[in-house]
């Protein structure tokens, strides 16, 4: 809230995630968020600061933090140093955005004696479409799927209307839960109507590639059981707990052209 107030202060960048930013919710002054708009942008639980922002009419980036992205050892890669520019720094739309063409999982501790060592990257795939044939647009909204889970109920969980027409963007933490609790998560969004209200999911390389098959034959199962087999799914899409990432703005509107298996975010992320 000292933040959000402070108008020398533009931009709020976390420093990393956890498990518990939903004990903000009865300390939050939304007017205040409202009243004073800029940039807010983290991961993982920091969906909550983004879903508090949503809920104050505010357009949050999900996407860099402080000790995963801007503190990478030796320097932040090329990849995310480019949408980071893109989304921050140009009133212009975002674009097309490929996967990046190399990934790591890898955790190194933050100690003085890693400082000059990289992280070991691997090559990458394209993006993977999982089923659907025609082009979906559709505002964006999502977030890390572990910490939806555990907002779901509450206040802060975004109304059912606010999924209309959207694409869903999700992805998977380190904690790497087992294809059975993303099919009962799934399954959760059907019963609640969200998934016969969205356009499209966009769902991101999951954290280490663990489950990378499995979460695939999951996805197809829950959404078959919901008469949605056509729906559109683009898979393994940069963004969330691997490196290096783009950044989604909450709210644009943003397009998955299945017949080209790409990813644009056809507005900007930001206003001049």
């Amino acid at each position: 809230m000292a933040a959000f107030k402070d108008p020398s202060i533009k931009a709020i960048i976390c420093c990393i995630g956890g498990n518990d930013s939903i004990r903000m919710l009865p300390y939050v002054d939304f007017d205040v968020i409202k009243a004073n708009p800029k940039i807010f942008t983290g991961y993982s639980d920091n969906t909550v600061g983004h879903l508090m922002c949503l809920k104050a009419g505010l357009s949050s980036f999900y996407g860099v933090s402080v000790l995963n992205d801007f503190a990478e050892n030796i320097a932040m890669s090329g990849y995310t140093q480019k949408w980071v520019d893109h989304t921050f720094f140009r009133d212009e739309p975002i674009g097309n955005i490929p996967v990046s063409e190399t990934w790591t999982g890898e955790r190194l501790e933050w100690d003085r004696k890693n400082q000059n060592i990289g992280r070991t990257f691997k090559p990458n795939r394209g993006y993977e479409l999982i089923q659907g044939k025609e082009t979906a647009q559709g505002r964006l909204i999502g977030g890390c799927f572990d910490v939806l889970q555990f907002i779901k109920g509450t206040s802060l969980f975004p109304r059912l209307d606010q999924f209309n027409e959207a694409i869903l963007f999700l992805e998977t933490s380190e904690v790497q839960p087992a294809p059975w609790l993303l099919e009962d998560g799934l399954r959760n969004y059907g019963m609640m109507g969200i998934l016969n209200r969205i356009n499209g999911i966009l769902f991101a390389k999951p954290q280490e590639e663990f489950h990378y098959e499995e979460y695939k034959v999951t996805i197809k199962k829950v959404l078959a059981e919901f008469g949605l087999e056509e729906l559109p799914v683009l898979y393994n899409a940069s963004f969330g707990h691997n490196e290096p990432k783009c950044l989604l703005p909450y709210g644009v509107l943003a397009e998955i052209d299945t017949g080209n298996r790409s990813f644009t975010i056809l507005e900007s992320g930001v206003v001049s």
